[in-house]
């Protein structure tokens, strides 16, 4: 999994690229960890347009940002999800505390 950071003022875009599962879920992890951290964002937009397949371990990855940032009063939101992607997070009901939306712009101009 690729993974191309953007910085818009105070706001940390993740372009995923490829399949979010259990090879790359700790390295993902890592890596969005380490950049919010250096940059000291706890706004988190993470755009799975180019995300393939993803199953219970990217719900971890997800959920796992949702909470750090939490704690630091931030937020994470989803764009651009893929129908099959999009299957596993309703599954999970992660759309309940984590905001969808349609593009990285939107999301840009809600949070």
């Amino acid at each position: 999994m690729l993974i191309d950071f953007e910085k818009k003022e105070d706001k940390l875009i993740a372009h995923l690229v490829g399949e979010l599962d259990h090879h790359s879920a700790e390295e993902v992890r890592i890596k969005i960890d380490d950049r919010l951290q250096r940059d000291l964002i706890n706004k988190l937009i993470m755009d799975f347009s180019k995300v393939t397949f993803m199953d219970s371990s990217g719900i971890g990855v997800v959920i796992g940002r949702y909470k750090k940032l939490l704690l630091k009063n931030g937020v994470v939101c989803i764009t651009n999800v893929k129908e099959s992607v999009k299957r596993v997070f309703e599954l999970s009901g992660m759309f309940k505390i984590i905001p969808l939306y349609n593009s990285v712009e939107e999301a840009l101009k809600n949070i």
